[in-house]
């Protein structure tokens, strides 16, 4: 293994090389389509894996995986190397990890939504300012509920919740609008269709899986493929740009090291910056400018620096920069004011070498010994010793079922978080109520009961006492009769009597 401090890049009138010690002061590789971005990023990525520094770039093309494969000689290719006097020359490949969210064409890449935080996931849902106030709110009371948000379905449920809750909630965490909820929800379904419940899952990427070296101690060249991915271009660069901040703050202050501890190579870098709002631009700016301390170099790949941010543009020391077309006066413009970033080189007119720049060649400008930029310089960039072009499926599959990650990541991990404790708390509560309602419902039943009760007991009271009162009432008729029967016996008796009695009486005279 080289274990020069010294990384040959490429030559001009002089040789330009980068310093590993700097090489944790960030830089850029700039310059229209086709001008030779993705050779430079090969290269310096090759040099970093060749001094035992691991290495996280995004594949934006598919072609950058072809670095497990050595490449071959061609004329073109002979021409170059015999300019830069490489006669060891060697063509060779280099430890290779392959990644990708969607989990199609590497170990899937997956983070869980507590561990994204608010500010990031409403940049992948373009939210509003209100909405995404609301979002914060949600994600404050998740923490307060020690409720933990991993997936899609976890967030959906959480921000149910606090809809359904939203009046008791308002007073201590303030106001939650059922809109804001509902447009929230609307834009989780769209990430969702857009993959995002492959990248919000566990296992999450533990990040030291990034940072090896095998067993030669080259470090490992990660590679993320992006090209599916960009066709969701806020989910591409808010993914890296999580990535970056993880990075920052689980590594340790380590000051300046002899090497870094992990380069980061961010393609289309450009995405990061389209309309991020201030507090997310401030993130950006604060983590570039710290995380050097924690032996990380970030490399951000571009079409054109003024895509840039001056405040991040001046945190990047190493520069590559290939050929801008510059068409309109507008353009020719930002050319000039581009040129007045490089440290000037007397025999060389920027603004006009900027654009007759040729396939290969850039204006190069590297940090010194003691940290300030060299005088730049034109240069043939040295060519890469992996293979150019696409990787082919067969090797690729053999990269991704030979690597330690493939049963680390392969399979969703799906552990109860929140949506399984919501839903747990919903099921308790239903069983309360429907436990208090069959209480109710008894009760009720009871007292239709006891009332039955007392209506019969009364009913059969009644009865008894129309009963005495109808026999009574039928005694009394039959002593009606008995002494009208009688008193008429004893009266038609009583004449018979006194006429048989007349009778004799009469008979007797």
């Amino acid at each position: 293994m080289n274990q020069s401090t010294k990384m040959f890049v490429g030559k001009g009138d002089k040789e330009v090389f980068l310093l590993s010690k700097m090489a944790n002061r960030h830089g850029m590789i700039a310059g229209a389509t086709g001008t030779g971005k993705t050779i430079s990023l090969k290269v310096l990525a090759e040099h970093f894996s060749d001094i035992g520094v691991p290495v996280f770039l995004a594949d934006v093309k598919g072609d950058l995986a072809s670095v497990a494969q050595p490449g071959e000689l061609n004329p073109k290719l002979k021409d170059r190397l015999d300019f830069l006097g490489l006669s060891d020359f060697k063509f060779q490949s280099y430890p290779v990890r392959l990644w990708d969210i969607f989990g199609e064409l590497g170990h899937p890449m997956r983070t869980t939504i507590s561990e994204m935080g608010p500010l990031l996931l409403a940049r992948i849902l373009s939210l509003n300012e209100v909405q995404t106030g609301v979002l914060n709110i949600t994600f404050r009371i998740a923490d307060d509920n020690e409720l933990l948000l991993i997936d899609l379905k976890d967030m959906r449920s959480m921000l149910q919740f606090v809809g359904d809750n939203a009046d008791k909630f308002t007073t201590e965490y303030g106001n939650i609008s059922k809109q804001s909820i509902g447009a929230i929800q609307r834009a989780l379904l769209t990430l969702q269709d857009q993959g995002g419940d492959h990248f919000f899952a566990e296992p999450a990427l533990d990040i030291k899986d990034l940072m090896k070296v095998d067993s030669y101690e080259k470090g490992f060249i990660n590679v993320l493929a992006c090209e599916k991915l960009m066709m969701s271009p806020a989910l591409y660069s808010t993914f890296l740009l999580w990535l970056l901040a993880e990075l920052f703050e689980q590594l340790p202050e380590v000051g300046d090291l002899e090497k870094p501890k992990l380069v980061f190579f961010f393609d289309e870098a450009h995405l990061l910056f389209d309309d991020a709002p201030k507090v997310l631009q401030d993130k950006i700016e604060l983590v570039v400018r710290l995380i050097r301390s924690k032996g990380v170099g970030v490399y951000f790949v571009t079409q054109n620096p003024i895509d840039i941010p001056e405040k991040v543009l001046g945190q990047l020391g190493n520069r590559i920069q290939h050929a801008i077309r510059a068409y309109t006066p507008k353009e020719q413009k930002a050319i000039v004011a581009m040129s007045q970033t490089f440290r000037q080189n007397p025999d060389i007119d920027i603004p006009a070498v900027m654009t007759d720049l040729k396939t290969g060649e850039a204006l190069v400008s590297m940090l010194d010994e003691e940290g300030r930029p060299s005088m730049v310089e034109r240069a043939l960039i040295a060519p890469p010793h992996s293979r150019f072009g696409v990787i082919d499926a067969i090797k690729r599959n053999d990269l991704i079922q030979n690597s330690p990650f493939y049963y680390k990541y392969h399979q969703i991990i799906d552990k109860e978080s929140a949506y399984e404790m919501l839903r747990s708390q919903m099921a308790a509560k239903e069983t309360v109520e429907k436990q208090a309602a069959e209480e109710i419902k008894q009760k009720k039943e009871e007292l239709a009961l006891e009332k039955e009760r007392i209506r019969l007991e009364k009913e059969r009271e009644r009865l008894e006492k129309a009963k005495r009162t109808s026999a009574r009432s039928s005694q009394s008729e039959v002593t009606k009769m008995a002494k009208s029967f009688m008193g008429t016996m004893s009266s038609s008796l009583g004449r018979q009597i006194a006429r048989g009695i007349l009778n004799t009486l009469i008979k007797g005279k």
